[in-house]
């Protein structure tokens, strides 16, 4: 039966489609403000090459809006070893294009970042843990971000994992805030939706599709509005509330925003927030 709807789940499909032909990467960087040098130091790291253009709506816009420096960390490079020069050039082009800075870990970057190394392999996990602390007690981060605990994929738990062991050793006068991505997992409570604008998510697209060895195999990047239009249907009531009335969001990524306060994580929301594309980011971040 033909109706209303056929037109618009139709003209989507064949969107998709013709996405397929766009060139990837091969694109100058996008226009952002410059940083002085004592702006507020956002860390991201990045499980693998690709996950800071993923879940980078919030560490655009501290870019863009809130003139903070924001620097990428390089925690693995992938797995295939034939891959990972490669891979951290990708890396370097799509935070290039986004304004982001690249810091590596090593050499081919970290290794067996999995739960499973923290408990069977102490001493390799203490030299991961020892590097990443050296890189956080360098920049002195106002804001960190990670992947949340049960991200599904074993190295971005380990990556969680990695980066509050590597915290908890910089003693207790360390304090910055910490906000939590999701991806293949979804947070149970999110307490920050963080709309996009078109334009934002556009770079975003954009800057996955630099990295062209793993869009070529599955072209997620194309399916990033799609994941952040869905953020919107659960955000709504997974951070605004049972039975609230959903925004007029068209994209929006979901966040655990907390403080690393006295070598722990506090709560720093006694409720959910949710943030329009035009919204102030000073209510959370206004260092």
């Amino acid at each position: 039966m033909t109706h209303s709807f056929n037109q618009f789940v139709n003209d989507f499909a064949q969107l998709m489609g013709e996405a397929q032909k766009l060139t990837l990467g091969e694109l100058p960087p996008a226009p952002a403000p410059r940083v002085q040098d004592n702006a507020p130091r956002v860390l991201v790291f990045a499980p693998h090459p690709d996950d800071e253009s993923i879940v980078g709506g919030l560490a655009l816009r501290l870019r863009r809006e809130r003139r903070f420096r924001v620097s990428v960390v390089a925690v693995t490079q992938g797995s295939r070893v034939d891959h990972q020069e490669l891979r951290l050039a990708e890396m370097r082009e799509a935070c290039r294009f986004l304004g982001f800075e690249l810091i590596p870990t090593q050499q081919n970057g970290l290794a067996g970042i999995h739960p499973k190394t923290r408990d069977k392999k102490p001493e390799a996990w203490a030299d991961a843990v020892a590097i990443l602390a050296q890189i956080i007690s360098y920049h002195r981060p106002s804001v960190v971000i990670l992947p949340h605990a049960d991200d599904f994929n074993t190295t971005h738990t380990g990556t969680h994992l990695l980066v509050l062991d590597a915290l908890q050793t910089l003693g207790s006068k360390f304090r910055c805030r910490v906000v939590e991505t999701e991806f293949w997992r979804a947070m149970a409570d999110p307490n920050l939706m963080l709309e996009s604008s078109p334009e934002d998510v556009a770079d975003l697209v954009a800057a996955t599709s630099f990295h062209r060895s793993q869009v070529t195999r599955n072209p997620y990047h194309l399916h990033l509005p799609s994941w952040m239009s869905d953020n919107v249907r659960r955000g709504s009531e997974l951070v605004g509330g049972q039975g609230v009335s959903a925004p007029a969001f068209t994209y929006a990524s979901l966040y655990r925003v907390r403080d690393w306060v006295n070598g722990g994580l506090e709560t720093c929301l006694n409720a959910g927030i949710l943030i329009p594309a035009d919204g102030d980011l000073g209510t959370l971040f206004s260092w």
